[in-house]
């Protein structure tokens, strides 16, 4: 794979956390390369070190050992061509909807406004980025509520908010932590089919960190499944044990298809502990057995 065509890279990492009672290992020796434009999904079992890796990419946690590079370059702490957005939406409860995107792009640009940018101008601008912000919230169905507060919306609209604030930055790499995980399933649906959306039309590259597996097959192009529990045995620390590549789905109809449910079972039995792949091997054969017999 040519580096220049590399988004992210990630070289023999480790993470391990300290503190006076225990040590403990949760990232061992993990290898990854993202090219530009991808959208990864990452899953695995509760307690992997998946909100970890994604805090490592973001800068706002370092590695024990190992390197991270975002468009070759080093990840030494937050960078602002990196947008997060979190389950937890972080929005300014004081601020209108509009004014909370805009804002995403006014912190984008406070370099250039504290050194070019004349007070009496300001106002100007922050016309001009509200414009552009309410361009994004009508493409994500949020037109009717942009004058509104955070308080007055439903947890799906925040998160569309949230989304906003971050896309509108045009950040190179997008991470997504359990985005969705908080949402009805209607909802959830809804903002998938929207983030498939963005991703067409940014063509960014996406990281998007789920405990849904029908949710990572079905947004993801490529999935990495993160786990404790290696083939070769239990040893300290998650590292990638296996690399899935997904097809582009486009409707969600094909989430009701035998192949989008064999992706699902085989990404599973990869990750999961050997006692839960062996009940879910043994489910899996009594299951055939009972409708081979109907």
């Amino acid at each position: 794979m040519s580096e220049s065509l590399l988004a992210l890279e990630i070289k023999d990492l480790t993470l391990v956390f300290k503190d006076r009672k225990a040590t403990k290992v949760v990232l061992s020796d993990v290898n990854l390369q993202v090219k530009q434009g991808e959208f990864v999904a990452i899953v695995g079992p509760s307690g992997c070190g998946k909100s970890s890796l994604l805090n490592l990419i973001a800068g706002f946690i370092q590695p024990t050992s190992g390197q991270i590079l975002v468009d070759g370059e080093p990840i030494e702490g937050p960078n602002r061509n990196i947008g997060v957005v979190f389950q937890d939406y972080t929005l300014f409860p004081w601020l209108t909807v509009v004014d909370n995107v805009a804002y995403g792009m006014e912190l984008a640009e406070i370099d250039f406004l504290m050194k070019w940018i004349r007070p009496f101008r300001f106002r100007q601008l922050h016309r001009a980025f509200r414009e552009k912000a309410g361009f994004y919230l009508e493409e994500m169905g949020l037109k009717e509520a942009q004058h509104k507060k955070p308080y007055q919306l439903s947890g799906g609209m925040k998160q569309r908010v949230a989304i906003a604030q971050e896309v509108i930055r045009k950040p190179s790499i997008l991470l997504m932590d359990e985005p969705f995980g908080a949402l009805d399933p209607q909802t959830r649906e809804v903002l998938q089919v929207l983030i498939l959306k963005i991703h067409e039309q940014e063509r960014n590259t996406i990281f998007f960190v789920t405990h849904d597996l029908e949710e990572a097959v079905y947004v993801a192009e490529r999935v990495i499944v993160l786990s404790q529990y290696k083939p070769n045995g239990n040893s300290e620390g998650a590292t990638i044990v296996k690399d899935v590549c997904a097809p582009v789905f486009k409707s969600t109809e094909v989430k009701r298809t035998d192949d989008f449910g064999g992706l699902i079972q085989d990404i599973r039995r990869s990750g999961f502990a050997p006692d839960q792949r062996d009940i879910v091997k043994a489910f899996d054969q009594s299951y055939q057995d009972k409708a081979d017999s109907r």
